[in-house]
């Protein structure tokens, strides 16, 4: 099995196990990342080790009450993972800053954590995405209010990631949709 292969089967037993993120948002993601590669001529296996990695420790932050610590969690545990592989040193670095650029807390260093970053807001600007997360919210404890509030939270916190001029044209009448949708639930 290639090292593709071994990270898609390492994501998605993570998610069964904790049930985060979502396969349809990691689906989501890993979709439109790979497209975006190939669109702007991105190294594809940076780009999907990346994006495959990235939130591979979501679930299990969330479980332990770390929704703070997920991306070093994630980073910690691609690291590990990829210590087996025969990729060279640049191209792990590339991989590790898909992980721990994603939320723009650190610079993108390539083009690769880039792509991986805007490919993940995907997961929240698209109406499949959003709705989705809307559903996995209903999961947890708290009223409407707040997990709809929780919602525009992460759907401003993507629209402010977005780098690349591609996406930002692709989800601009997404984001507006959705903030009058979010509006008018909030009107009674």
């Amino acid at each position: 099995m290639d090292i593709v292969a071994k990270a898609r089967n390492y994501a998605v037993s993570e998610i069964e196990q904790y049930g985060a993120p979502t396969l349809i948002a990691f689906e989501i993601s890993e979709k439109k990342a790979l497209e975006l590669a190939k669109k702007l001529k991105a190294d594809v296996t940076i780009v999907h080790l990346g994006i495959m990695l990235m939130d591979v420790k979501l679930g299990q932050a969330m479980k332990e009450n770390k929704l703070r610590e997920h991306v070093a969690m994630s980073s910690l545990a691609a690291k590990e993972f990829l210590k087996e592989s025969k990729l060279d040193e640049a191209t792990k670095k590339k991989i590790i800053n898909c992980i721990e650029a994603h939320h723009k807390a650190v610079p993108f260093s390539c083009l690769e954590s880039e792509i991986c970053a805007n490919a993940d807001c995907y997961r929240f600007m698209t109406p499949k995405g959003f709705l989705s997360f809307l559903a996995s919210l209903g999961k947890r404890d708290g009223t409407f209010e707040a997990k709809l509030k929780l919602a525009e939270e992460k759907l401003d916190e993507k629209y402010d990631i977005l780098s690349l001029d591609i996406c930002k044209k692709e989800l601009e009448g997404h984001y507006q949709n959705l903030k009058r949708l979010i509006a008018d639930a909030k009107v009674e």
